[in-house]
């Protein structure tokens, strides 16, 4: 009877520190893993901005898409914008009095919204340099990549999220050298136009030189000691995943790495989808998936993995949230992939 409790004493002891050690080791993996996990920041005041009935570019873009990531059980990783930070000082490293007065006096809602995804983008540079995460995903709107400072939006986009992002990197950071990738099926000409001679900030463009706002041509390559900083890459109608992935690993590889970018920046524009109404490449979930693991593998080679990414375009609906979420997800295993 002694010897039956002994063992039953044993047993007991031994199943507890086993489950108490997996619990333990649980947690210690989370822990360790948490900060490997990408973010997603959004807000709900991004909802509210539409340019006009039945606009394209309307709040559906963001509940999809959030819709989607809850039903992949990956809602654990939206965070909520701030908007209590103050970031005028940071919109005006790209944007003018005029432009920015402009916008709040014609178009506060759609000032606010771009306010707001510009606040994101800061946090969520904020959050990769305090080594919370290696990538963040700003899931906002209206896009940014062609705001000009002519006091009105253009394009759909208000303030340029990204510009000011690689700005706010530079100057806050002190990190001096930004790759911006640009795979939106419309040409990022704000983007270009902030940066255009300047060596510190490589952009890197595909798009349908075709498509509005009719820029991007080739041959515009950057001027003075930005010359050669500029790379834009025209694809035809009805690219497929394997051009625009070999126009990355052939281009765009090569350049970054001889750049070596101490961080980048992503303008994910998900119009390139196949089947979106205002685009015509063909490029699919599984394409995107392709070219974020190899910005994921620049990121990781040259800059410790920081890598911010912000919504530009796309807008199928359903389309724009499975390429977003396809993105979102290789982000955050990008510790699996690479």
């Amino acid at each position: 009877m002694k010897e039956k409790r002994k063992f039953l004493f044993f047993s007991f002891y031994t199943i507890f520190i086993f489950f108490f050690k997996i619990k333990f080791s649980n947690s210690l993996f989370a822990n360790f893993n948490k900060k490997n996990q990408t973010v997603v920041l959004t807000h709900k005041i991004v909802l509210k901005h539409l340019i006009s009935k039945n606009h394209p570019e309307k709040s559906e873009r963001i509940l999809e898409l959030i819709k989607l990531l809850k039903k992949k059980k990956l809602g654990i990783l939206i965070r909520e914008i701030n908007l209590k930070t103050k970031e005028s000082n940071w919109i005006n490293t790209i944007h003018s009095n005029f432009h920015i007065n402009s916008l709040k006096n014609n178009y506060p809602i759609g000032e606010e919204s771009s306010q707001a995804a510009v606040k994101g983008c800061i946090q969520g540079i904020d959050k990769i340099m305090k080594n919370e995460h290696k990538n963040v995903f700003c899931a906002v709107r209206p896009p940014g990549h062609h705001a000009l400072n002519t006091g009105k939006h253009e394009g759909f986009c208000y303030y340029n999220h990204i510009a000011i992002s690689a700005k706010y990197i530079q100057k806050q950071y002190k990190l001096r050298k930004i790759l911006i990738i640009d795979w939106d099926y419309h040409h990022g000409n704000s983007t270009e136009l902030f940066f255009y001679d300047d060596p510190s900030v490589l952009f890197f463009s595909t798009h349908d030189v075709n498509a509005y706002p009719r820029t991007g041509s080739p041959d515009r390559m950057g001027s003075g000691k930005g010359k050669g900083y500029n790379v834009n890459i025209h694809l035809p109608c009805g690219t497929s995943d394997s051009e625009i992935i070999d126009t990355y690993k052939n281009i765009l590889v090569k350049k970054a790495n001889l750049f070596e970018p101490e961080f980048i920046l992503i303008s994910a524009g998900f119009d390139s989808r196949k089947d979106d109404p205002l685009g015509c490449f063909n490029i699919s979930d599984k394409g995107f998936e392709k070219l974020t693991t190899i910005a994921l593998k620049i990121a990781e080679k040259h800059c410790s993995g920081r890598l911010l990414s912000i919504l530009e375009g796309g807008y199928n609906i359903e389309g724009n949230a499975k390429a977003a979420v396809t993105h979102i997800e290789t982000l955050n295993n990008f510790n699996k992939i690479i």
